[in-house]
């Protein structure tokens, strides 16, 4: 008998499936928490597998332990949690926001391409304007994607499906992506869509050859403030930049130099240097940018719960049969080195 916890909002159809594999014993918290605190020691004691945003605070007690799921693709909340040291197998929930942030890549060109922010304020102030500079098309244009992970992989596909060309930045070029969680037909598993591969000693290169900058890659302490004022300054002054990745891979006052003073064209930003945003912070009224409240992809969206669920169906059924688990990680970062 495998006993499997869950500290989620239950998903009926995956529990339905759960429920019925052959020796599975599933238990459900009660009033799930995406935060850390005790459970009960009955609930705990006997737990093979767990799924949940945060370990419970008293999970040292799951002697029994062997696999934990996690709802998100961060995984700080796992660092130092000793589950090397206790044989304990742990996956994150990468690739379960590729869909909603790679299409908030592409509405957000097409936006910043065809000035939407000026079209809705002429809306509002009735102003009649057919000026060209709303009827831009972003087919043949460069989209450079700075990371090749799942959200790079469906942007890039997505890209090229309208007519783009695919430029990518990465320290290592492409590899062929095998054991992480990506929805049937999405990404580019194999790594064969981009029209170009830069490595990062060609940095200058791939910025000066893009019409669109998307930042796709992981805040580390190795990425916090990667793109600065030089690398803001090789992008050519008709460059839109978009991060749907982490606010602080760029620096902050060199992006709002950047933006006033037309070193590029403009941003869309769905993440940020606060959490709320000062109602007086400058990015908020700037005319060349737009401003969401990090909803690229979230735990609202309508399928997650669907996609972390398969993970970790996926990934009993891998871990009974002796498989590669999915998005497991490995002890290197489990450690956080």
């Amino acid at each position: 008998m495998i006993n499997v916890l869950i500290d989620m909002p239950a998903y009926d159809p995956a529990i339905q499936e759960l429920q019925g594999i052959p020796g599975m014993n599933v238990k459900q918290v009660e009033e799930p928490a995406e935060k850390v605190r005790p459970l009960s020691t009955d609930l705990i004691r006997d737990c093979d597998m767990l799924l949940c945003t945060f370990l419970p605070a008293n999970h040292e007690q799951m002697s029994k332990l062997k696999m934990v799921q996690i709802s998100s693709a961060g995984y700080k909340q796992l660092i130092g949690q000793n589950l090397i040291e206790r044989n304990v197998k742990a996956c994150n929930a990468l690739g379960v926001f590729d869909i909603p942030i790679a299409e908030w890549n592409i509405a957000m060109m097409i936006n910043l391409a065809r000035d939407m922010r000026g079209l809705i304020r002429n809306q509002d102030e009735k102003v009649w304007d057919r000026s060209a500079r709303f009827q831009h098309e972003i087919r043949g244009s460069v989209v450079g994607i700075w990371g090749y992970g799942g959200i790079g992989r469906e942007t890039a596909r997505l890209a090229k499906a309208l007519g783009m060309k695919v430029h990518v930045l990465g320290r290592n070029g492409i590899s062929l992506r095998e054991n992480i969680y990506c929805v049937a037909g999405t990404g580019d598993r194999e790594g064969k869509l981009p029209d170009r591969v830069f490595l990062t000693n060609e940095k200058e290169i791939f910025f000066r050859s893009i019409d669109f900058l998307v930042m796709a890659i992981p805040q580390t302490g190795n990425t916090e403030g990667i793109m600065g004022e030089a690398e803001l300054k090789m992008l050519r002054p008709h460059v839109f930049l978009l991060n749907p990745a982490r606010g602080p891979l760029i620096k902050e006052q060199a992006l709002i130099r950047a933006l006033k003073e037309g070193w590029i064209a403009g941003a869309a930003l769905d993440t940020h240097y606060h959490y709320p945003m000062s109602p007086d912070h400058p990015l908020w009224m700037m005319p060349n940018v737009i401003f969401t409240p990090h909803i690229s992809g979230s735990s609202s969206g309508p399928h997650f719960l669907e996609r972390v669920y398969a993970i970790f169906i996926e990934n009993v059924m891998r871990f009974q049969s002796g498989k590669p688990l999915l998005n497991e990680l490995t002890p290197s970062q489990l450690k956080g080195d």
